[in-house]
């Protein structure tokens, strides 16, 4: 079996190239010229990590869609040709299902499936908008200029994941600073390690007290998962470990990077700040979801079968990365693709995944970022830049891509 790309077959670089790229200074919210290039040029080939390695690298959307839905690509870290373990999960195991292959995957996945369906996470919207508005009054009534990635963006999600794990958010502050180390692409192995043994620490504890006093959350029904012998109490608080770090990181910072871009986009800001259509909402979401890319090091995988897609073989063993930057910048599939555009229907886009390991959080993501996209600029319609752009720091030494800080004012 063998999935081929018709057209003619890409140029090979005269090198291989370094992996990952620098972005352009002047465009921090572009992918890397060299990313754009390789994928005109040379749109699968191979790179070098720091580690020596060298894994495919693909960045068409075509491509990427066929190797994400191939059962012969594998998120297993522990298959043969899995590109460079160090990550958010410390060098220390896998960091739950989404390292796995199915069947176990599946399995682990299903047991907590249900708290992100559609229909349960429209059913937290009011919770939510009450969470935005309250941070929103809070800003209002304190002094400007203030840090909207501390004041607002992390807080939104940290309270909500809060609320639906059953994790205390006074406890916000330790598992904020543990998950910032554990992202941190130059931490090394062992301080990842340590931080990712506290947090981990701190959730096993509470499922122990969730197995003894059950409550309405889902740190709760995953201990009962532990009581009915379905998983261990290890599987358990890799599951919980899991859920915090993606629930709160990943929409923490898309928050504060889409507030930033529609700040440099004021036609684009203007179009949804003045606007009561919930639907022009919804696509300003998937827009900006398509233009910015948090998770801007791809998605690793390795092949368990020999490949041949886009006019290379791909042999058992190696490694692929996907960078979905890239990809959702490709002009075959989303025409002008460096233009930020609300009204362009951007369904389509890679910012999730494809495939059986798509995310599993993204109808609450989307919901988040729903609910903040279409309050926090009409409330506070004078919302600016406090500093110069090119004092904005970005976090180009982060596993997770956003900002670190973002000055604003009214």
């Amino acid at each position: 079996m063998a999935d081929t790309l018709t057209g003619p077959v890409p140029e090979v670089p005269d090198a291989i190239p370094e992996f990952p790229m620098p972005r352009a200074a002047r465009c921090p919210l572009d992918p890397p010229p060299a990313l754009r290039d390789l994928q005109e040029r040379a749109p699968l080939t191979k790179v070098r990590l720091r580690d020596g390695s060298e894994p495919w690298l693909v960045t068409r959307y075509a491509d990427q869609r066929a190797l994400l839905g191939d059962p012969r690509v594998s998120a297993d870290t522990d298959s043969p040709g899995y590109p460079s373990k160090a990550g958010p999960e410390g060098g220390e195991g896998k960091l739950s299902f989404i390292m796995m292959d199915d069947p176990e995957h599946a399995r682990l996945r299903r047991m907590v499936t249900a708290p992100f369906a559609v229909k349960r996470v429209e059913a937290l919207r009011p919770a939510v908008q009450r969470i935005v508005d309250d941070l929103i009054d809070g800003l209002l009534a304190g002094p400007a200029p203030v840090d909207l990635v501390e004041e607002f963006a992390l807080p939104v999600p940290s309270l909500v994941i809060c609320e639906l794990l059953g994790v205390p958010y006074d406890d916000h502050a330790f598992f904020q600073d543990n998950t910032r180390t554990m992202v941190h692409r130059d931490a090394t192995p062992e301080q990842r390690g340590r931080a990712a043994r506290e947090v981990a620490g701190y959730l096993s504890a509470l499922i122990g007290r969730r197995i003894a006093d059950p409550r309405e959350d889902l740190l709760s029904g995953i201990a009962a998962r532990v009581t009915a012998g379905e998983i261990d109490h290890g599987q358990a608080t890799e599951m919980a470990l899991l859920l915090l770090i993606a629930g709160h990181e990943t929409t923490a910072n898309m928050i504060a990077l889409g507030t930033l871009a529609l700040l440099r986009h004021p036609d684009q800001l203007a179009l949804l700040r003045e606007s009561d259509d919930p639907g022009l909402v919804t696509s300003a979401v998937e827009e900006l979801l398509r233009y910015l890319h948090i998770t801007h090091l791809g998605r690793r995988r390795a092949v368990t079968e020999d490949i041949e897609i886009g006019g290379r073989l791909l042999r058992a063993g190696e490694g692929v990365i996907m960078v979905n930057e890239v990809a959702n910048r490709d002009p075959e599939v989303f025409p002008d693709p460096d233009r930020l555009d609300l009204t362009r229907d951007a369904r389509r886009h890679v910012a999730f995944g494809f495939g059986v390991h798509q995310c599993l959080g993204q109808p609450l993501a989307r919901m988040e970022l729903q609910v903040v996209y279409g309050t926090l600029y009409r409330r506070i319609p004078t919302l600016s830049l406090a500093c110069s752009p090119d004092d904005v720091r970005f976090k180009h030494d982060a596993f997770i891509y956003g900002v670190h800080s973002l000055p604003v004012a009214w």
